[in-house]
């Protein structure tokens, strides 16, 4: 008599690897985007002026592009789990350093460069290409997943941090801040954060080993790179980071200037500080439902549909200022902030293959802070000379629609894996 087996299917290990990155982009984007809510604390301690601090700020950014392709080209070429860790390391030591603070140079050496430069070690620009790794059908949407844990870090972990400052002092948050990196994330990234799925005999996936006898061979892409310098050779790099480019303009801007804009058009700080976490609530579902849409009707139209969402959010910003059109900018900006994200990269490893997505990866993100940088600066210069926000949104807003016409032109049918034979079987000889 045969029985039958009651045993359940094991969990495929690469959702592990998906909790964990979420929760690691989940405290580090937190404590990082934290920095706002120090701002009048700290400067009204060592008595600088908002320009002062803001350069600390700037430089963060800039800093975090600057170096993200060469933390990437690192997590290419050697042990991705230890850059991962040892990054995470040194965001937390960093994080809890900012306790220290007795002067401005302090204050841009730990957290425009110390703590920036880990972040490119321990972000999207390593965990993404992580995760690329371990799934292909769903990359998408784990890449969703994980800029959805980095949304959540700004949700949760800004209004903790506020609260703490109102109980204790901007010191004491700082250090809880990276502690909960230090305590919580480090153990955990050590525990189960795996290079790939070859490490534990295990498939993209969790697909089955092929079948004894056969022999498998997977097509390469027409574009498959080995070196990221390959990349720069065919038209889908220069689309995809031209886009990238000014995704980072249109959310740097509002990032740092959408609640002056909103009180300048006769909402209170309170309010507008609930209609951007509003914003950023909506984020969660547009990453992950902008990653989950991706994986099943393909990455290039979702893409180029984000950008030109955004777009119109911003022609009813501009056009119609008001409450009511904050809300409705918030509500498309919101669903397509950060949608971008997961799709760019699950693009990007489609089209150049997984040798060098760290570095290519990395090099994306560096356009994406470019931008963000320089639309910060030029709002500030262009609101001082005009006495008004107009003109740099729509300058922002009216490149959203060349940005999604170039991802909408991507050939994403020739030079994508996912459209090739992705398995050729032959009988091994005896």
């Amino acid at each position: 008599m045969t029985g039958t087996s009651t045993e359940k299917p094991q969990l495929y290990y690469g959702w592990y690897i998906v909790a964990t990155a979420m929760f690691i982009a989940f405290v580090t984007t937190g404590a990082r985007n934290s920095f706002g809510i120090f701002v009048i604390p700290m400067s009204e301690e060592f008595d600088w002026n908002r320009t002062t601090i803001s350069i600390a700020a700037a430089i963060g950014w800039l800093v975090n592009g600057i170096t993200q392709p060469f933390l990437g080209n690192l997590f290419d070429r050697f042990n991705g789990r230890k850059i991962i860790l040892t990054s995470l390391i040194v965001v937390g030591l960093a994080t809890i350093a900012l306790s220290l603070t007795f002067h401005f140079l302090f204050l841009v050496f730990i957290f425009g460069f110390v703590m920036s430069t880990a972040m490119s070690g321990a972000s999207q620009g390593t965990l993404g290409p992580m995760l690329s790794r371990w799934f292909r059908r769903k990359r998408g949407t784990v890449l969703g997943m994980n800029v959805a844990g980095a949304s959540l870090g700004g949700l949760i972990l800004i209004p903790f941090g506020a609260y703490l400052l109102d109980v204790t002092d901007w010191r004491t948050t700082w250090i809880a801040l990276g502690l909960i990196i230090l305590v919580l994330a480090v153990p955990l990234a050590f525990v189960f954060v795996r290079n790939n799925p070859a490490e534990m005999g295990l498939q993209p996936d969790g697909d089955p080993e092929p079948l004894e006898g056969a022999q498998q061979e997977r097509r390469r892409g027409p574009f498959e790179v080995e070196r990221w310098k390959q990349s720069f050779q065919s038209p889908p790099m220069w689309q995809l980071s031209a886009a990238y480019t000014v995704c980072g303009v249109t959310t740097g801007i509002i990032s740092t200037h959408f609640v002056p804009y909103a009180e300048d058009v006769g909402v209170s700080q309170t309010m507008a500080a609930v209609i951007f976490g509003y914003m950023m609530g909506l984020n969660v579902l547009g990453g992950i439902g902008a990653g989950m849409i991706a994986d099943r009707f393909g990455r290039k139209n979702v893409l180029g549909a984000v950008y030109l969402v955004r777009g119109l959010a911003y022609v009813l910003l501009v056009a119609m200022p008001g409450v009511t059109s904050l809300w409705v900018f918030a509500t498309l900006a919101g669903f397509s902030w950060i949608a971008s994200v997961p799709v760019t990269t699950s693009l990007t490893a489609d089209v150049y293959g997984l040798r060098a997505l760290g570095t290519i990866s990395g090099i994306s993100f560096l356009c994406h802070q470019v931008g963000a940088f320089t639309s910060i600066l030029l709002a500030g210069v262009l609101y001082d000379a005009t006495g008004s926000y107009t003109l740099p949104f729509a300058i922002a807003g009216s490149l959203l629609f060349p940005a999604a016409l170039a991802a909408f032109s991507i050939n994403e049918r020739k030079y994508s894996i996912r459209y090739q034979s992705s398995v050729a079987t032959a009988a091994a000889g005896d």
